[in-house]
């Protein structure tokens, strides 16, 4: 049976703040399409870092495959274009509807809108703009990680080159070259806000919630590809306040989610290269801790 307590991170009318971590291992997590696709980075510090926008676009993912119908639609998908996103709900319900009824639409249809909010004010089906209760930061690095490019050969050409006497010989003598980016580890750590106020307004509820802790877990593995190597979630905490505004800043909470490299290691590799300690004793009134994962 869950408890009050245990339940406390899947109430919408309290305030949410969380750390996270996840991992890589010989992958690419966020490349960066003006860096030749390699792994983002802080140039002062080198430490990795990872888009909110791809985090989000995980959850969208993993939303899209667990649910993907009813009201767990997802709005912002690859190869769909907004606009008929939105067309297919106003020709449902009215095509001459004000932005403030079509919001509601909106967030009642598309999980994403309803969870991150949308900039949704075009010229044809206006839904306005949507704030969304669930922010989220970049991920940073705990430790400078090394970008690697490796270079790649094909099996086979793309096409004969024609103009070449030995074109008979091509496709035993020569393969496709390419190049691929990856980190050789890095451990993340990144950090989120959910606001009660913006949540009313979307209408999100402990399904809702359930459901977001669920991807943060879990979407990594419906996400796999060889240039993203091996990553995975290695720690969910939750900070849970009584009152919507908020018991305790944030920063004070995340403070208390330490996470250090192990005594002589200089060069981390895995998870256990580091220590991860979570302080959930003696917190501020009204605020409770739950660890989702570790």
């Amino acid at each position: 049976m869950t408890t009050a307590t245990e339940s406390m991170h899947l109430d919408a009318n309290r305030r949410h703040d969380f750390a996270f971590l996840f991992d890589v291992a010989d992958g690419n997590p966020n490349g960066d399409p003006d860096a030749g696709n390699m792994p983002r980075i802080d140039p002062e510090t080198m430490q990795g870092l990872v888009t909110d926008v791809a985090i989000k676009r995980k959850v969208r993912d993993f939303v899209n495959l667990a649910k993907g119908d009813g009201r767990y639609k997802v709005y912002v998908q690859h190869g769909q274009f907004l606009g008929d996103r939105r067309k297919r709900v106003f020709d449902e319900r009215g095509k001459d509807a004000k932005p403030d009824v079509a919001q509601g639409w909106m967030c009642a249809q598309f999980y994403d809108v309803r969870m991150f909010g949308a900039v949704m004010s075009m010229k044809e089906h206006n839904a306005g703009q949507v704030r969304g209760p669930m922010q989220l930061t970049f991920a940073r690095s705990i430790d400078p990680i090394v970008p690697m490019e490796s270079s790649i050969v094909g099996p086979a050409q793309n096409q004969r080159d024609v103009n070449r006497p030995d074109a008979e010989d091509q496709a035993t003598n020569y393969g496709t070259m390419g190049r691929k980016s990856t980190v050789p580890y890095g451990l993340y750590r990144a950090h989120g806000f959910f606001n009660p106020h913006f949540a009313a307004q979307t209408g999100v509820d402990e399904d809702d919630l359930a459901l977001f802790w669920q991807a943060l877990q879990m979407m990594w593995d419906v996400d796999r590809s060889s240039s993203r190597g091996m990553m995975a979630c290695r720690g969910l905490y939750v900070f849970s306040h009584e009152s919507k505004l908020g018991n305790a800043p944030a920063v004070g909470l995340f403070d208390r989610v330490t996470v250090r490299r192990k005594e002589g290691v200089e060069a981390p590799r895995s998870y256990a290269d580091y220590e991860v300690h979570v302080d959930g004793d003696r917190l501020p009134d009204g605020v409770s801790f739950t660890r989702l994962a570790e």
